[in-house]
């Protein structure tokens, strides 16, 4: 055999070996499970419709804030009146929302017919839940009810949930908690029977709402508060109960310009998604813009944390629950200052500065990897899970 003809053998069977290992390899990788996405929300609260306004309007507002933002959410919020008190528009709003692919959570305030309308205009919400959930599927997230029922107790003591006219002297943290949920657990689990899932946001007493059965709470990241102090405070709770959680950016002031900058949202986005929140939404009211108070520093912020998410999801870090916080069973207290509140009907007591000062110190220490629990089964059910746990009782320095 001449030596041209060997040579070309040669350099066939290294080519027939090269391809038949790259077609292996491809065979390979191709049939590996590709890593699971996570399941993350990102979004808007079209909340800045005036009153004065008709249904047609804040419709029209709302279709062209989901024209602005279509691109790089995935979530919109309609928690304007205007629009849930007319079915026709509120179906007209789900139905562009739905068409440019966002998912969708309505904000009712009836408990089953919104009948203190005019009558060409009253509807029954049980049943346009369970219409919505044939029309939208898996789009159609649920519905946001009762706005902040553990912040308000704190502040107010206000009704229904807890009214301070109701409580006597000889009422015990214990006997506020059980009022607490016997009032507050109505709204949730009457709505799960028509809708996939409940939603509030709140600034406090998130374990009391979990256990009154939300399916979601969403922590509001608001003013100059500690954003690792709520963190702590809902995941805990979520993590206790099972359920999950998100964040809701609102007012860091109160007048114009109301929101935070746009770093300082896109940094509020990157907490949310590296310490497991599923939610984070960007409440908009009032409007004082063509969007509300959303600017086109906070839609460029959107949009970076989009690309990030979805390109490069693993710059953004991981800050996973590793340190757990016990206080007392029962212990409403407000976590805001040492003097805050407890269940918005006791002044702070002699546990409250110490309990105050250890969360600061501990998330100072362990940053957003802190928990918060309330002492009980609840709490006794997961804390395995923790590094490190810090009970109320003992001294953590």
């Amino acid at each position: 055999m001449n030596r041209r003809l060997v040579f070309i053998i040669t350099i066939l069977l290294i080519m027939t070996i090269v391809l038949t290992l790259f077609y292996i390899q491809t065979l390979y990788c191709n049939s590996k499970p590709s890593p699971s996405k996570r399941e993350f929300y990102v979004g808007v609260e079209y909340a800045y419709g005036y009153d004065n306004q008709t249904a047609q309007e804040q419709l029209a507002q709302l279709q062209t804030l989901v024209d602005k933002i279509k691109d790089y959410t995935n979530l919109l919020v309609i928690g304007s009146l205007g629009l849930t008190f007319n079915q026709t528009t509120l179906s007209q709003a789900c139905d562009y929302i739905y068409n440019a692919n966002l998912s969708i959570i309505v904000l009712f305030t009836g408990l089953d017919v919104y009948e203190d309308l005019p009558p060409s205009l009253t509807y029954n919400t049980t049943v346009w839940m369970r219409d919505a959930q044939q029309k939208y599927g898996e789009k159609f997230l649920g519905i946001w009810r009762y706005d902040e029922p553990g912040g308000r107790t704190l502040e107010q003591g206000i009704h229904p949930i807890i009214h301070k006219g109701d409580i006597t002297i000889e009422y015990t943290h214990g006997d506020v908690a059980n009022l607490y949920f016997e009032r507050l657990h109505i709204f949730p689990n009457y709505y799960l029977d028509f809708s996939p899932k409940v939603f509030t946001a709140d600034f406090g007493l998130y374990w009391f709402d979990y256990q009154a059965g939300y399916t979601s709470i969403f922590a509001e990241f608001v003013g100059n508060e500690s954003r690792e102090r709520h963190v702590a405070l809902c995941r805990g709770a979520a993590n206790a109960f099972g359920k999950d959680w998100g964040v809701i950016v609102t007012w860091k002031y109160n007048q114009s310009t109301y929101l935070e900058s746009g770093d300082e949202l896109y940094t509020d986005l990157t907490l949310a998604y590296k310490t497991g929140a599923k939610y984070a939404i960007v409440f908009s009211y009032p409007q004082i813009d063509t969007f509300g108070t959303l600017s086109e520093d906070h839609f460029e912020a959107l949009e970076r944390f989009w690309a990030t998410m979805n390109n490069d999801p693993a710059s953004l870090g991981r800050s996973p629950a590793k340190v757990a916080y016990v206080v007392p069973g029962d212990y409403g207290f407000g976590f805001r200052s040492p003097n805050d509140t407890i269940w918005g009907i006791f002044p702070a007591d002699t546990l409250s500065a110490k309990v105050y000062d250890d969360v600061n110190f501990l998330t100072d220490k362990y940053d957003a990897t802190l928990d918060i629990l309330y002492d009980g089964a609840q709490a006794d059910s997961v804390l395995k899970g923790y590094d490190e746990v810090y009970f109320w009782n003992q001294s953590i320095r």
